[in-house]
């Protein structure tokens, strides 16, 4: 969906649908701890983590969960008229509060917290989200995402 900046802002403080349900798969997480260099045993290896850990087997990587935040936030977040690209700006506050067990589905809840002017062609959005766990009352993490969006011409 298409809105113009003053539709957007309208939308602040207004929590969006959720995204689509993500399976995060031990081939995704080994995959992930491969690309990455965490080939830590919690994520890797099924029959230690059971046996050594309190998880009952292996976790997603809390990184791997904050990454698939991206597919969730561009499938549910508004696409603003005249934008010609948005950048990751940063995080604010990142909090991993329940771990992924191998098999699970999350997906994302997003609001927009403010949008910031930067310049003539630039606005900051802030947007509070959290990476919801099928089935758990805890979410797999909280955070406040910061997104730099640039317009193709000067906004008013």
């Amino acid at each position: 969906m298409n809105v113009t900046l003053d539709q957007l802002k309208q939308t602040i403080g207004a929590e969006l649908q959720p995204s689509s349900w993500i399976t995060v798969g031990q081939e995704m997480i080994s995959n992930f701890g491969h690309l990455t260099m965490d080939t830590q045993f919690i994520h890797m290896d099924r029959e230690r983590a059971a046996a050594e850990t309190p998880f009952g087997g292996t976790i997603a990587h809390g990184f791997l969960s904050l990454s698939l935040a991206s597919k969730m936030a561009m499938e549910v977040q508004p696409r603003l008229l005249g934008q010609s690209m948005g950048v990751n700006y940063g995080f604010d506050k990142i909090r991993f509060l329940s771990p992924v067990a191998s098999g699970k589905r999350i997906r994302g809840w997003f609001t927009l917290s403010s949008v910031t002017p930067k310049g003539k062609e630039r606005v900051l959005l802030s947007h509070h989200f959290k990476i919801e766990i099928e089935g758990a009352e805890t979410p797999a993490l909280i955070g406040d995402w910061l997104t730099l969006i640039y317009f193709e011409e000067a906004i008013s």
